[in-house]
This record gives C-alpha cells, structure tokens and sequence, in this order.
C-alpha cells in the first residue's frame, strides 16, 4: 500500500466510530520529490449524528436542492443554496458550527461537498440526503 493511501486509510479509521465516513475528492499527489499535496477529504454523517448536532446548535445546515423542493420539505434550519449557484466561498459560516450539506439522496449534495473541499481542504453531507432523514421518522417543515 502507497504511503498516501496507509495515511488515508488511518484517518478514515480514526473517525469511522464517530459515524463519518471519508472518500478522496482528489487524486494522490505524484510519488517522487515533489511535496505532496494534502487531500482534500469528503466526508458524510449519518442521520442520528446530524440530528445530535443538530440538537447541540453546532452545525450550519445547507440544503442544496432547488427552491421547489426546499419548499415542499426540509430539515429544520436549513438554509437553501442550490447546487446550480452554489458558492463555497460565500456559504455562510459561523464560529465554532460545522457546514453540513444535504440534498433529496445524497448525490447533489456530494457534488457540492467535492467544490466544498476543494476549497477549504473539507466538506460534509448528509449520507442519503433527506430521503434518509425522513426514513428514519425525523420531521420535516415547509
């Protein structure tokens, strides 16, 4: 196994207990002399876990859907930015909150994660989207 993927595979360890998962949002950095390159890491939280943060006022929830299906039903507190306007530099951040991105099944909101990591090294969404959230009986308001 390649240095940069032992690593990779320490830190996907290191906060699996935590119900996160990683994945790579880029490739490895070239072997040689060249300094590698940190990867930028996306990463996805299960439902249960968003909702205890959620509870504890420590994440920033954006919904990147589009403005109909933010109105039909989202999770509480969420903020609409859909991925067709979606700037990571102009999300809103508050000190000390996690951003947590979310879609209906997790795809739009990956993509959004993936230009999120790109830009400040790391990103997370909601594994499954609302679909998931509303699976396991969480509410939704409109």
């Amino acid at each position: 196994m390649k240095a940069s993927k032992f690593a990779f595979s320490l830190a996907v360890a290191a906060i699996a207990p935590f119900g996160l998962t990683a994945c790579e949002a880029s490739s490895p950095a070239p072997q040689g002399e060249e300094a590698a390159a940190p990867l930028a890491a996306v990463t996805t939280i299960e439902v249960a876990d968003l909702s205890a943060q959620l509870d504890a006022g420590s994440v920033t929830l954006i919904d990147v859907r589009t403005p109909e299906e933010f109105a039909a039903g989202h999770i509480a507190g969420a903020t609409n930015i859909p991925l067709d306007s979606f700037d990571p530099a102009a999300l809103p951040r508050e000190d000390g909150k996690q951003v947590v991105l979310y879609c209906r099944s997790g795809n739009r909101s990956g993509q959004a994660a993936e230009k999120l990591a790109a830009h400040d090294g790391s990103a997370t969404h909601l594994a499954g989207g609302i679909v998931a959230w509303e699976g396991t009986g969480k509410p939704v308001e409109q």
